[in-house]
């Protein structure tokens, strides 16, 4: 899987090609030396990546009539195409061993001590060992004599739309179309115009966008087991109309649109969203950006957003603003107020940035909140009742999604895959409560006595009802993060099996068990044993 994010584009696989700076054609020779120039391909290492079998003795010779050279083995590029992997080029007869010869350059020369010198590079060492990670918008460091990054700024417009397309175009030429690439960190305006853009042609994920929603959505189902109803009964209103909430509104709108058979018009209807200028309206579509548009509904205009809670009185109020302490005392004694228990998610993140604590959340409720937050909090007592937090976190999402879409060989995402995702993080959840519930049985049968065994299925029942409401009062609506892998391979189960549905998949037959199959493709991460 290769992840772009907005500064660098970096490989999270060990192989070839992870980074591209403007290179006017990419050429990957199946065999023989390939010499690089100083704005080739490189690891995120800073290492450039080519194929190479030409003699030692050969190749120094050849380097010293070139500069900006780096050379290195790489195998798994030799089939392009049609040989994603490098399965045939193993296989193929090679004239010499294979040895390789790497240049310390990037990120691998300023992670040595023995040779990083710091800002004792000269500017001709920085050009030539790729020392400029790429210029910055920020005024004041372009004129401070002391920074030491390239004096411009950033590349937009036309210029960033080129070398964006020649990255996409060149991984997917010599990866093919099964590569898994995941933008991170893109600012709006680029975020969603990128994922518009490749989401037809490529097999792209942005976490911001899509990992967020279907983790809030996963949350949402879940509290529905405490405050009832389906997802179509309910108001949501949102702070924050960036990349993230809009895009967990847009994943709810689309469950809804599924579970009630209604246009996704229709069903965004029920969702507000608030910015920085207040409440999204009709009356503000000119000045508004392409993203926002969806979700300006007809009604007067609203500046505040404790005046949107009282005009709204949403159910579910949810924070993407990324500004701390905006969900004050009075709009979350507001939502108390008409809602017998308002679920309050505060997602922005570090915990300075929370839009309410906790605490507050609990306190300024009266312990009625169905509380989570995308930073954690520890449990909180409130009138001789604990309450435990439960955390938006997107680590519940993309690392299974990502197994999901790469152990079928997906060659596309679907929004349906994501919902599959939410479902089952949901899924999880409801049963650790169900087993919690279980692992109690026997001590409830001894208080009840032997009954027969359809008394004993039904009192299960009972019981796991009874403790899966305790858990879910106390704010548990996501399972534990000790289940993390479990959790994982199953939502990697679950992707694959709708990738497979929808004709997405590539890697046949289809595994009769995929939760086993995921599991076993999944990393271990610990120490072999010797004897």
């Amino acid at each position: 899987m290769i992840s772009l994010n907005s500064s660098t584009f970096l490989n999270s696989s060990s192989s070839s090609l992870s980074r591209i700076s403007k290179v006017p054609s990419l050429q990957l020779q199946r065999r023989g030396l390939i010499i690089v120039k100083a704005n080739a391909a490189r690891d995120k290492n800073g290492s450039v990546l080519v194929q190479q079998q030409q003699p030692e003795k050969e190749l120094k010779e050849e380097l010293k009539e070139r500069e900006g050279v780096s050379v290195i083995h790489m195998a798994a590029v030799g089939g392009g195409v049609q040989d994603v992997y490098g399965e045939d080029s193993a296989t193929e007869d090679q004239l010499v061993t294979p040895w390789a010869l790497s240049v310390a350059s990037g990120y691998t020369l300023l992670r040595d001590p023995h040779h990083n010198k710091g800002l004792a590079f000269t500017d001709k060492e920085r050009d030539a060992h790729y020392l400029r990670d790429v210029g910055t918008n920020n005024q004041k460091l372009l004129e401070d004599e002391f920074y030491i990054g390239l004096k411009q700024r950033r590349a937009t417009g036309q210029e960033y739309a080129e070398l964006i397309d020649e990255f996409m175009t060149a991984v997917k030429q010599n990866y093919g179309e099964k590569v898994l690439i995941q933008f991170e960190d893109f600012a709006n305006h680029n975020a969603f115009d990128l994922l518009a853009r490749y989401g037809p042609t490529h097999l792209v994920f942005n976490d911001d966008i899509q990992g967020t929603a279907s983790v809030v959505l996963a949350g949402l189902i879940s509290a529905l087991r405490v405050v009832g109803g389906t997802l179509a009964d309910h108001r949501f209103l949102f702070l924050g109309a960036g990349e993230a909430g809009t895009g967990i509104a847009e994943l709810i709108a689309l469950e809804i649109s599924k579970q009630t058979g209604e246009p996704l018009e229709e069903t965004r209807k029920n969702i507000w969203l608030v910015d920085s200028k207040g409440l999204i309206v009709s009356s503000r579509m000119e000045s508004l950006q392409h993203f926002k548009k969806p979700w300006a509904h007809e009604h007067e205009p609203v500046s505040t957003l404790i005046d949107a809670v009282n005009a709204i009185k949403p159910t579910v109020l949810i924070g993407s603003s990324g500004v701390g302490q905006t969900f004050t005392q009075e709009v979350v004694e507001a939502m108390a107020s008409f809602n017998e228990r308002p679920v309050i998610l505060s997602l922005s993140n570090p915990t300075s940035q929370s839009e309410c604590t906790a605490e507050q959340a609990y306190t300024w409720s009266k312990g009625q909140a169905i509380f989570a937050s995308g930073s954690p909090f520890d449990p909180i007592e409130y009138d001789g009742k604990v309450f435990v937090p439960g955390q938006a976190n997107n680590a519940y999402i993309f690392p299974g999604f990502g197994l999901g879409l790469i152990i079928s060989g997906a060659i596309r995402v679907h929004d349906d895959m994501l919902l599959a995702a939410c479902k089952q993080v949901s899924s999880s959840s409801a049963l650790f409560m169900l087993t919690s519930a279980l692992q109690n049985i026997p001590v409830y049968l001894n208080l009840a006595g032997v009954v027969a065994a359809l008394g004993v299925i039904k009192c299960a029942e009972a019981l796991a009802n009874q403790v899966a409401n305790e858990s879910y009062e106390k704010g548990l609506i996501y399972p534990p993060f000790s289940n993390i892998r479990k959790i994982s391979a199953n939502i990697a189960a679950s992707v694959a099996a709708k990738v497979y549905e929808l004709g997405l998949a590539t890697r046949l037959p289809r595994p009769d068990d995929l939760v086993k199959y995921a599991e076993s493709c999944m990393y271990s991460p610990a120490y072999r044993g010797y004897r």
